[in-house]
């Protein structure tokens, strides 16, 4: 027996079939695979045709390197993806399932080839998140919004005593019955990407709560930008930057 389980965990498993009765099983998963794949492409070429809206405000971020704007962001780059880390200024440590999330990006180099730029917000003071982030020993930049609307207007933080809150584009009745009753301000997970065309930036793409889940890897976080891959088996609108899918 291995160590650390029992007669009854070993008992608990899947049925055992023939070879030739788990190929039969096996290819009828895999039409359902195939199919979820195309509706999957089907999605991100919808995603790729979305309009987009023009940022007016002007929002405030702290990082390592000082005060920035918006615009400061991209650092000269054309997309930008946010992952909004749930860390309020009155933590001492992030969020554990942000943390866990933050933990499978692996290597994302690959991002700023395609003129993309990953980055991390989140409400505590800077001081708090770079300690967080050598304690961790990540490198994706990271930002503090505190002090301005971002959260607030990404549907990051939700505070009742601010107005009405939504999350997830759903509100009263409905978010309610979804993530149960907010009397207090809480924090919480999301993504959103922004485009530039020279020094005015547009809000593209939110995801949140279940959305975020395939958000762990290169692919994942390049489906969601308007330019998505940039391969040429993708369906997208006519001029968008594509490349041979192996070249």
């Amino acid at each position: 027996m291995i160590e650390g389980t029992t007669d009854t965990d070993i008992e608990v498993h899947p049925p055992i079939v023939s070879r030739e009765d788990w190929l039969t099983q096996r290819l009828k998963l895999l039409d359902e695979e195939k199919a979820l794949t195309r509706a999957y492409d089907r999605v991100n070429a919808q995603r790729r045709r979305l309009p987009m809206v023009k940022i007016d405000k002007a929002y405030t971020f702290v990082g390592e390197e000082g005060e920035r704007g918006l615009i400061d962001l991209f650092e000269g780059r054309r997309q930008l993806i946010v992952h909004h880390f749930m860390f309020a200024p009155e933590w001492d440590k992030g969020c554990p399932s942000c943390t866990w999330h933050r933990n499978q990006f692996g290597d994302l180099s690959p991002l700023a080839k395609l003129d993309i730029r990953m980055i991390t917000v989140s409400r505590a003071p800077i001081e708090k998140l770079l300690a967080y982030q050598r304690e961790k020993g990540w490198t994706t930049p990271w930002y503090s919004s505190n002090g301005s609307d971002f959260n607030y207007d990404f549907m990051v933080t939700l505070d009742p005593e601010r107005g009405p809150v939504q999350y997830n584009y759903k509100s009263g009745d409905a978010l309610k019955e979804a993530v149960g009753n907010i009397e207090r301000s809480t924090e919480w997970p999301g993504f959103s990407v922004f485009f530039r065309i020279g020094r005015d930036v547009y809000h593209t793409y939110s995801a949140y709560g279940r959305g975020v889940e395939r958000l762990m890897d290169v692919l994942g976080l390049l489906d969601i930008t308007p330019f998505g891959r940039q391969e040429d088996f993708e369906d997208s609108p006519p001029g968008w930057p594509q490349s041979p899918t192996y070249g």
